[in-house]
């Protein structure tokens, strides 16, 4: 089956070049392995998106794909399992199907790093999340962790100060790998503790986050802190393996394009997390994605 664009992912950036793509007029398919909507589905409720006042993660991923859907493009749930993306004719394999296509859009996404300890994901929605420019304002004059010691982990602890009550910034080093400007602010903030040479350990609570529990990598003690947020910034992983040698990419592994998301190869495009960039909300995905698409448009059409 032959498309003009086939776009890996159905997140955020995969719905938004899919809705461009085909209001540009060209026959658009996306491919979804999982749920449409990607990370945003595991936010509650969505603040900062351009719109709407609220609105939950699912609500705002059913309205991108309904969108898309109702003005014609082909969205399928399947499992990519190979590429050929070399040459004028890409070539998608999925599980179920092999599809060509004159240009491909990589919108596989990215996943936030855990800590690696007990039911960690069950607290996701209970307290506990990866994005505190999502979700930070739901903990406004309260208690929270951030961990990490990056500069994602500074940053977010230095944003949720200008909120919640106290922010305990836990690290398992006695120094950040977190620029030098950034850990200076951290000291002209009151209301930020650091809990150096500490790894985590627990989470207290039964169906929402009431403490967490570290562990001091000196002292071998324990300590529990009292919180209701905890924010958890120890690095993202991109959805990368069916591309590894196929595109360039970071020293991380995600995707390095230039500023119409075009990678190294002629018509493979990269947008949303799984792409090397300072900001991953869904607006920088919806971005990335319209740009993608309209690059697209003015070269196959």
């Amino acid at each position: 089956m032959f498309y003009d664009v086939v776009i890996i992912g159905g997140g955020s950036a995969g719905l938004t070049a899919g809705l461009y793509a085909k209001r540009g007029g060209m026959k658009t398919l996306i491919i979804e392995s999982l749920v449409a909507g990607g990370q945003i589905n595991l936010t509650g409720e969505v603040e900062n998106f351009p719109g709407f006042l609220s609105i939950s993660g699912y609500e705002l991923t059913s309205k991108m794909l309904d969108q898309c859907t109702a003005i014609g493009v082909d969205f399928i749930y399947d499992e990519v399992t190979e590429m050929s993306l070399i040459g004028e004719e890409k070539v998608v394999k999925t599980k179920n199907e092999t599809y060509q296509t004159k240009a491909v859009i990589l919108g596989m996404g990215a996943r936030p790093r855990s800590m690696g300890i007990a039911n960690e994901e069950k607290y996701i929605g209970g307290g506990l999340s990866y994005c505190a420019h999502c979700d930070g304002n739901f903990f406004k004059g309260k208690d929270v962790v951030v961990v990490g010691g990056g500069n994602t982990a500074l940053t977010d602890a230095l944003y949720l100060s200008n909120i919640c009550k106290t922010v305990y910034l836990v690290h398992r080093r006695d120094e950040f790998r977190g620029n030098k400007i950034l850990s200076d602010k951290l000291k002209e903030k009151s209301n930020i503790i650091l809990k150096l040479n500490a790894v985590p350990k627990a989470i207290i609570g039964k169906n929402k986050i009431e403490g967490f529990t570290i562990t001091n990598k000196i002292t071998n003690q324990d300590e529990d802190l009292t919180i209701e947020g905890l924010f958890v910034a120890v690095g993202t992983i991109p959805n990368n393996n069916l591309i590894k040698e196929s595109v360039m990419l970071s020293e991380s592994g995600f995707i390095i394009t230039n500023e119409n998301m075009e990678t190294n190869v002629n018509l493979v495009y990269g947008a949303g997390d799984i792409r090397a960039k300072p900001l991953r909300q869904v607006v920088t995905a919806c971005s990335d994605g319209a740009t993608a698409a309209a690059d697209i448009i003015g070269k196959v059409i």
